[in-house]
């Protein structure tokens, strides 16, 4: 994973070593402990990064969690390789719940590696959006995604609901501290429903939603927690179906699987029911929803599961994948230092 690249050492390379499939030759350089090969780097040490890093990260994510509840705000992380779609889908989005739900507050957070492109899209809707550049970064992590919502009309707009409990918020990237906002672990509501008839809405619809355009790459943003309620993994049915095989960490994240550019399948030799029974064997209970961003087909669907969903809340906890793969992090570390005494 990225959260371990950039280091180097001398010297023989501990855990490096591939597996070897015989029958073709194949090597594997993801089988070890730590699930990843870093030139320079033992098993152990990547193991205890990846465990450090995520770990801190997580802390900003639960506040980030706290904090976009503070405000009304329910946010969704979209994750996909690039070319998928995303911001097209975001802009028939927007427009859409314009017409059926005016009431809700909307913004985006756009994350690149470089260019403001899909932040001007979005600003086009209406919609404020903030750019955010992460130049060598593969990915959005929580401290940028609290630098941006800062700079959000949503953060500024007042929720009405007092802050019981002063926290010190940790700020990255120039941040000040804001003392009005504390921020408190939370706890998620599953939404478990298949999404294969309409909806009679049981939940309140959210006062706002927070867009976090990831950047593309269906590898490095599936561990990191932004706060977010959920992420959505969005593939296109240009991509082929089995990208859920291939990329499993991202879809077994995911809370939900958008297929997008359906109106395109005349044209593709693209096997659907195969590609959702991938999704599945990754992740069971992932819900899956296709749909059209240029022939609207699908978009109501789509509408029904973002409006249905509970609201975020002061109960809010992070992703079961993000705190299951700490704990293996952890008890793998330990395992190691065991059996080196």
């Amino acid at each position: 994973m990225c959260v371990v690249c950039g280091c180097s050492a001398t010297g023989a390379i501990e855990g490096s070593a591939p597996v070897l499939t015989p029958q073709t030759g194949d090597l594997h350089f993801g089988a070890g402990t730590a699930r990843v090969s870093v030139p320079g780097m033992t098993q152990e040490r990547a193991i205890k990064l990846e465990a450090d890093v995520l770990g801190a990260n997580k802390l900003v994510a639960n506040q980030n969690r706290t904090h976009f509840a503070s405000h009304g705000v329910t946010a969704y992380n979209l994750v996909s390789s690039p070319g998928s779609g995303k911001t097209t889908l975001l802009c028939a989005t927007i427009e859409a719940l314009k017409q059926r739900a005016p009431q809700i507050r909307l913004a985006v957070i756009e994350g690149d590696q470089q260019t403001s492109h899909d932040a001007d899209r979005i600003r086009a809707t209406g919609v404020p959006a903030i750019q955010v550049n992460t130049g060598k970064g593969c990915h959005l992590d929580a401290p940028m995604v609290a630098a941006a919502f800062a700079r959000l009309d949503l953060h500024a707009h007042s929720h009405g609901h007092p802050h019981a409990h002063p926290h010190t918020h940790t700020h990255t990237h120039g941040e000040p501290h804001d003392p009005h906002h504390p921020h408190d672990d939370l706890h998620a509501h599953p939404h478990d429903h298949d999404h294969t008839h309409p909806h009679d809405h049981a939940h309140p619809a959210p006062e706002a939603l927070l867009f976090i355009e990831n950047v593309g790459n269906l590898v490095c943003p599936a561990m990191w927690d932004l706060g977010e309620r959920a992420k959505v993994a969005i593939l296109s049915v240009t991509e082929g179906e089995d990208k859920p095989l291939k990329y499993p960490d991202m879809f077994a994240a995911a809370k939900l699987m958008v297929l997008t550019k359906t109106d395109l399948l005349p044209h593709l030799n693209f096997d659907m029911a195969r590609c959702k029974a991938y999704a599945r064997r990754v992740n069971p209970g992932i819900e899956i929803i296709e749909l059209s961003a240029n022939t609207g087909e699908g978009m109501q669907t789509w509408l029904d599961w973002l409006l249905d969903a509970p609201v975020q809340d002061a109960k809010s906890t992070p992703p079961t994948a993000l705190q299951d793969r700490i704990q293996q992090l952890e008890a793998e570390l330990a395992q190691l230092k065991a059996l080196q005494t």
